[in-house]
């Protein structure tokens, strides 16, 4: 079955200048024909080539320990058991994919209360969090190493707790609603990595479908009022964002019922922003000893 993905652009066309060391300017100029750059095309959501499945792949929740730091705070430590999936490999069709992928290999998503995710490269992760009762939601899934997210039955967990006014940790009910999960895009893209920008995320307790869930997708560069998207989602399957153009960008996602209407309960909707860009940001001076690369 074929996604079906209804399309709502922005109306007219604006130009994108990304020359270096320029301001705009409202006056003729002799070379305006030559310099004008290209308008962008529509932004669209682009199918992504079939990737190597891992059927028997597995992630679960081996322990989970909470140990109170200060008066009002927690260390959580996170553990996990993964069967059938190798963390640190390049997923074997990387070099095809033609989008960001980790230098690291293969990796786990570590989702928080729907904030963004951590790649996780060894089976585990520490967390602080307050003292303070609330429900918390860990959506964790492993991931191939391009960052698309591996949905086979199995190969990805929930963990619902809370940490009490002690430091205590207390293991809630599996939630039984449905629930939505955002995970790419995220942070700075550079260079090629800008014309396929994954978009992926994770359902849970549901199954999109077109009379039933579906996700919605309302993407937008913001600072380009032209580029933007919003599309309507009914098969569980990644996409690459197309024609954004260069700068600060964002996504929101939300579940939806059958009518249209946002699925009410926890963790049903998320948003995101990310910025793409020519090129790394360097410094004005180099030193190799200060400057940061670019992680993505």
């Amino acid at each position: 079955m074929k996604t079906h993905i209804l399309l709502t652009l922005g109306c007219g066309i604006l130009f994108f200048s990304a020359c270096n060391n320029s301001t705009s300017t409202t006056g003729n100029s002799s070379n305006a024909d030559t310099t004008k750059p290209a308008p962008l095309a529509a932004v669209a959501l682009a199918s992504v080539s079939p990737s190597p499945e891992f059927p028997t792949a597995s992630l679960a929740v081996k322990s989970v320990k909470a140990e109170k730091v200060g008066k009002d705070s927690a260390k959580v430590s996170f553990e996990f058991d993964v069967k059938n999936y190798e963390l640190k490999m390049q997923t074997a069709d990387n070099a095809n994919k033609m989008c960001n992928n980790s230098d690291k290999g293969q990796h786990i998503h570590f989702i928080l209360d729907n904030g963004p995710y951590k790649a996780l490269y060894e089976p585990k992760n520490e967390v602080t969090l307050p003292n303070d009762g609330k429900d918390h939601y860990l959506m964790a899934f492993l991931s191939r190493s391009y960052h698309e997210s591996v949905k086979s039955k199995g190969a990805a967990v929930v963990y619902h707790f809370k940490i009490d006014e002690k430091g205590n940790l207390k293991k809630l009910d599996d939630p039984k609603t449905p629930m939505l999960f955002y995970s790419r895009p995220k942070g700075e893209y550079f260079g090629k990595d800008v014309n396929n920008v994954l978009l992926d995320f994770y359902v849970w307790n549901c199954t999109l479908a077109p009379d039933g869930y579906k996700v919605k997708a309302d993407i937008s560069n913001e600072v380009i009022d032209a580029q933007k998207l919003t599309a309507t989602i009914d098969k569980w399957e990644p996409h690459f964002i197309q024609n954004l153009g260069l700068g600060k960008c964002k996504v929101s996602l939300s579940l939806i019922d059958k009518d249209g209407k946002q699925v009410d309960g926890p963790m049903t909707s998320a948003g995101r922003e990310f910025t793409l860009a020519a090129q790394a940001i360097a410094t004005a001076t180099p030193a190799p000893a200060k400057v940061d690369s670019a992680k993505k």
